[in-house]
Parts: structure tokens; sequence; C-alpha cells
């Protein structure tokens, strides 16, 4: 089973902009200020479009604010 990881920048990206507050973004993107908190905190996924709205809000590419990496499985079975 892997072990992909959603990362974002969010938090930089607020304050890189003019300190702006969560309930800021949230208003900007059309969500509630506990979306925003758990999307920044890494507990939640956010869905495709509220991604590129949160991208729109700091007028970045969608790479700039979150990063997906995909972990390989460890797995020493395939060592044989």
């Amino acid at each position: 089973m892997s072990d992909d990881r959603l990362t974002n920048q969010i938090r930089r990206l607020r304050f890189e902009n003019g300190e702006m507050t969560q309930q800021e973004l949230a208003d900007r993107v059309g969500v509630t200020r506990q979306t925003i908190i758990a999307i920044e905190a890494g507990k939640y996924a956010p869905s495709l479009p509220l991604a590129f709205r949160i991208a729109r809000a700091f007028a970045v590419p969608l790479e700039t604010v979150f990063q997906y990496e995909l972990q390989e499985p460890n797995n020493s079975l395939d060592l044989l």
C-alpha cells in the first residue's frame, strides 16, 4: 500500500499576501474557515475545483500551493 502525501503552502502564501487571514481566504474561495484550517493542516484534501480557486486567490499556479508526493511502497519481497 502506498503512502501518498498532499502538502500545501497555504500558510506561507497567506502571509506573503498581506497577512491574509484564514477567514479572508475562506470568503474568497467560498468555504468555511474550518475548511481552510483543515486543508492548511493537511487533515483534508480539497476537491480539484477548490484547489484551483485557492491557487487563483493567490494568483499562482496550482503547483505553487499544493505538492503531491507519491511514496512507493517498501516491499522487501520485491528484492527476492
